[in-house]
Parts: C-alpha cells; sequence; structure tokens
C-alpha cells in the first residue's frame, strides 16, 4: 500500500473540488479535511487494490451531507456578509463556474461532482446519490448540458 501522504497528494485537489461543488467554497475545506482525517483513520484497513479515488470520493460525500446538514441547522446570519474570495481553492478566478454548479439543481450537482469532477463511473455515482446509474447518467449529462447552456448565455 502507497505511504497515506501520496494518496493526499495524488486525489487532494479532486477531494476538494468535489467537496466544493457539493457544499460550496465556504465549507469546502473543512469537508475537504474531514475527508482526510477520515480516510487516515481508515487506510491501514483498506483492502488491496480497492480503488482509492472512488473510496475518498465516498467519505468526501458522507462528510459533506454532514456538513451540509450542520448548516441546516445552524441560524442564518441577517447583516449582509461581506464577499467571499476564494483563496487557494482549484479554480480560482472562476467564480462563475462555481456559482453556476452551485444553482444547478441537487442530484444534478452531485452527477456533475461525482462524475466529470471525480471520474467516477455512473454506478459509483448511483450509489452516493441513491437511484440506478441508467438514471445517473442523464442527470449528469442533464447538469453539464446546463452549464453549457448557462456559459453560452453569459458570453
Amino acid at each position: 500500500m502507497e505511504p497515506f501522504e501520496r494518496v493526499v497528494q495524488e486525489h487532494g485537489r479532486v477531494v476538494l473540488r468535489v467537496c466544493r461543488a457539493v457544499v460550496g467554497a465556504d465549507a469546502a475545506q473543512d469537508a475537504w479535511s474531514e475527508t482526510f482525517l477520515a480516510a487516515l483513520i481508515a487506510y491501514p484497513r483498506l483492502r488491496p487494490g480497492s480503488d482509492v479515488r472512488a473510496w475518498l470520493v465516498t467519505i468526501a460525500h458522507r462528510k459533506a451531507v454532514d456538513l451540509l446538514r450542520a448548516q441546516a441547522r445552524r441560524p442564518v446570519p441577517v447583516a449582509e456578509p461581506p464577499p467571499v474570495t476564494t483563496g487557494e481553492h482549484p479554480g480560482d478566478g472562476r467564480d462563475h463556474v462555481w456559482a453556476a454548479v452551485a444553482a444547478l439543481p441537487e442530484k444534478q450537482r452531485l452527477c456533475v461532482a461525482y462524475h466529470h469532477v471525480a471520474g467516477l463511473p455512473h454506478a459509483e455515482v448511483a450509489a452516493l446519490v441513491g437511484g440506478t446509474a441508467a438514471a445517473a447518467r442523464p442527470a449528469a449529462a442533464d447538469g453539464i448540458a446546463t452549464l453549457r447552456r448557462t456559459w453560452k448565455d453569459a458570453s
């Protein structure tokens, strides 16, 4: 089994992109950290030959859901917050892309994140979001089509 540090280097950017697509820029770093903390603990028990990327995306999905549930329980501030800066997130300077992804319906957003960003096959996407691979495929395709229309309309 390769050292965990190498796993983080190899898959860290993809996991961060997935987290950002699922929970947004503000909570992406938290979800990423929680993902790799949980992965570090479980890594010694990972079966040899496992798909590490899919395993990490599954953990990221669960941590992102946990964060979203926790956010839903927190009070919402009423004053106008300062503008959000993206910092060191992959995709800096592409706020319009992340805004378009965030505007997608939830199932499309998740399918786009897990299939197109993380590169998971539709069957694994379906296992994460619920449903079948046959339903995940058009959801991801519809999400990409919506993003293409959004960018075409914006230009």
